[in-house]
């Protein structure tokens, strides 16, 4: 028997712009507080700087108003769960694109224009409008879901690569940043003989496989928010999650090695 079409997850728009800001917000203050040296100091993301995340950062954020103004008419093409699987095609551009965008501008500069193009782009649109990336056309409340895991997963790269920085996780941002990556899993994977659990945030089942019913599922796996959003974009390998124990697995189709990472 196929398994059961999933109900697509509705995310609450207020909410997700909410956190977009709150989270743009975090990093921008944190980013005006580095010093030169801790600028140039190495991060997990190859042979990008401190100084180059940051910029990416600007990017990442920057890109709804440059979107919303690009796009013609048409209609959405892409589901927030689709979009991390991608990005990978496009990662040399932009890594070039973001190495010019760190060495020819001033951070504070980028971040107070990123800052005013986001909020001006929330003020005038709904999350109807139309917004063309890379990949295809997203509504703007879709798109601002794929901004919580720019967001997220970039602020725990600053935070590895600057010790004691402690950029704080918007609540909403890291919620909304779990679920599309636990949703992505499902659509790379679908089937009903594993739950995965990320509590508090997300439940998906995904595996091909016998499904489960009721009780306690066969196959289980459970982890925290930023496990597995380290997980999913490749910060980390399942082997070093499992022997840490920063995951439990449970059952014959509970090993998620093969299918991670989601995002690269």
């Amino acid at each position: 028997m196929p398994p059961a079409k999933r109900k697509p997850r509705v995310y609450n728009p207020g909410k997700t712009r909410a956190a977009v800001l709150a989270q743009f917000g975090n990093v921008r203050k944190a980013v005006e507080g580095l010093t030169s040296e801790q600028l140039g100091a190495p991060t997990r993301l190859g042979d990008w700087t401190v100084r180059e995340l940051a910029a990416h950062i600007t990017m990442a954020s920057s890109a709804v108003s440059r979107g919303l103004a690009a796009a013609g008419p048409g209609k959405a093409e892409l589901r927030p769960q689709d979009w991390p699987m991608t990005s990978a095609p496009h990662a040399e551009d932009i890594d070039a694109y973001v190495r010019g965008l760190a060495a020819d501008n001033d951070l504070a500069t980028l971040y107070a224009e990123a800052a005013q193009g986001l909020e001006r782009s929330l003020a005038e649109h709904d999350g109807d409008a139309l917004v063309a990336n890379r990949t295809g056309h997203m509504t703007l409340a879709d798109y601002l879901v794929t901004r919580t895991v720019e967001l997220i997963v970039h602020t725990d790269d600053l935070n590895a690569a600057v010790p004691g920085l402690d950029i704080p996780y918007d609540s909403q941002a890291l919620a909304a940043c779990t679920r599309i990556l636990a949703d992505a899993l499902a659509t790379k994977a679908p089937g009903a003989s594993t739950e995965v659990r990320i509590p508090p945030y997300a439940v998906v089942q995904c595996v091909e496989g016998p499904r489960h019913t009721r009780g306690t599922p066969p196959n289980v796996v459970e982890t925290e928010p930023l496990t597995w959003i380290r997980l999913a974009t490749g910060r980390t390998t399942w082997s070093e999650a499992v022997e840490d124990a920063l995951v439990s697995a449970s059952g014959e189709r509970a090993d998620l090695a093969e299918l991670l990472p989601i995002m690269a």
